[in-house]
């Protein structure tokens, strides 16, 4: 099972996604982690690139193209063999991040990002896709305290630099492509205690899981 982790910046993916994977592995399931950009050896250089704070002269078809060497790497690379060993695959962000972003965020055709993404993903959507919403200043000012204690607000702060006009788009965005494809995308309010938005997250995987799992 393939399961990915969507939102603005500072919703609490992080925390979630390790909750998620103890509260699989209580189901002796065996739980792999990953992320975008950076899940593979090549993502970790791209991911230098993508997020850090000097890089503020990136067009939006180069962050574009960028993401999706990441993703295609990704999924050869990581996330289809780990899906081959029967592991349950959590990934904290994935194509809908590119479509948001590059989309609803840059201003670049939805429908042309789907359509590169489909080659990109080669043929691996998820099974379920979780977006955390949260209003965009509580989500930034959690992105950016982060960022300063771990010592990346450089190296990992790119985003976070963007002017609070842009990340409610991004939010807009989500929840719009959301709408889109109510089948696989479950939106989950994470303006709640971290024990709270597990719950309710909790929620949405029992529901979606077979009942003979």
């Amino acid at each position: 099972m393939f399961i990915t982790f969507e939102g603005i910046e500072g919703t609490g993916k992080s925390t979630q996604i390790t909750k998620i994977k103890e509260y699989y592995e209580s189901q002796g399931k065996e739980v792999f982690l990953t992320m975008e950009p950076g899940g593979s050896r090549v993502g970790t250089e791209l991911r230098k690139m993508l997020l850090h704070v000097d890089n503020k002269d990136i067009t939006p078809i180069t962050e574009l193209f960028l993401y999706l060497a990441d993703r295609a790497q990704h999924i050869a690379q990581v996330i289809r063999p780990a899906l081959e060993e029967g592991k349950v695959v959590l990934c904290d962000r994935f194509a809908d991040s590119t479509i948001v972003y590059q989309g609803y965020g840059r201003g670049l055709d939805t429908q042309v990002l789907k359509q590169l993404n489909e080659v990109a993903v080669d043929g691996l959507w998820p099974d379920l896709t979780i977006i955390l919403d949260i209003d965009p200043e509580i989500g930034l000012k959690r992105a950016m305290l982060r960022n300063i204690e771990d010592g990346k607000a450089k190296e990992e702060g790119r985003f976070e630099a963007e002017h609070i006009s842009f990340h409610n788009r991004i939010r807009e965005g989500y929840l719009t492509w959301a709408a889109l494809n109510r089948d696989r995308i479950k939106i989950v309010n994470a303006a709640a205690t971290p024990e709270d938005v597990f719950d309710r997250i909790k929620n949405v995987l029992e529901a979606y899981q077979p009942k003979s799992s």
